[in-house]
């Protein structure tokens, strides 16, 4: 199939009004560890409907973990138009507008979900995932917002489940200590290989709105491509 061809005037689809680049701290904590639900936590997903979320009817075959405000995520399913690919952002507003312009623009292969992975991606089948897409998370830097990083031991369990034997999970950051912090979670996971030297060409990923900022910068970019041990 051929990639299909499209440009997108953002003009037509404002961004909503009083966009955070945080949500409520709560949040970010899995359900189970909730002493009382937010008023707009996020759904508690076992399963998605396809059918009603591609226009394929097909599950996704690749995934964007904080898609934010989609740029990777557009850019993705343009540059590979056989592929589904899923966004899963924590705040409600974006994936709403993100899915505003997919159905506008009449993108076939792309949706997002409002979801806190945190809770599991039991929704995913076992193997059936190509490439998972986890870059620039919020490095939450203060010792007390340690426990809202979404790198955990429960993710790679739930990572190592949906990626296909031939699949990847890119990892990005520009912040040191975080980079380190996932390192360590590897180590002790060891459900991973661990490419930390990625070449360019390995990459080959379309540039976030982050990324172009660090290399206008020259601010240093960390990354790492992970294929699960069998």
């Amino acid at each position: 199939m051929d990639i299909p061809s499209y440009s997108i005037d953002f003009k037509k689809y404002p961004l909503p009004k009083r966009l955070r680049h945080h949500a409520g701290a709560n949040l970010y904590v899995p359900y189970s560890n909730l002493k009382k639900e937010p008023e707009y936590y996020p759904p508690l997903y076992t399963s998605l409907n396809w059918v009603q979320i591609f226009k394929n009817s097909k599950p996704p075959d690749e995934l964007d973990i904080g898609c934010g405000k989609g740029a990777f995520l557009l850019s993705r399913a343009n540059q590979f138009g056989d592929r589904n690919i899923l966004g899963i952002e924590l705040r409600e507003t974006l994936p709403q507008w993100l899915n505003e312009i997919i159905e506008g623009e009449g993108i076939p292969n792309c949706a997002v979900i409002w979801h806190n992975a945190a809770n599991g991606l039991s929704f995913l089948s076992n193997d059936s995932i190509l490439n998972t897409f986890y870059l620039f998370p919020d490095p939450w830097p203060k010792r007390k917002h340690l426990k809202r990083r979404l790198f955990s031991e429960a993710l790679l369990t739930e990572l190592y489940r949906i990626v296909s034997p031939e699949g990847r999970v890119y990892i990005a950051t520009d912040v040191e200590e975080l980079h380190n912090h996932h390192l360590e979670v590897l180590k002790s996971s060891g459900k991973f290989n661990v490419d930390e030297n990625s070449r360019n060409d390995a990459w080959n990923l379309p540039v976030t709105n982050k990324e172009a900022f660090c290399k206008l910068h020259d601010i240093p970019i960390f990354k790492i491509i992970l294929q699960k041990k069998l």
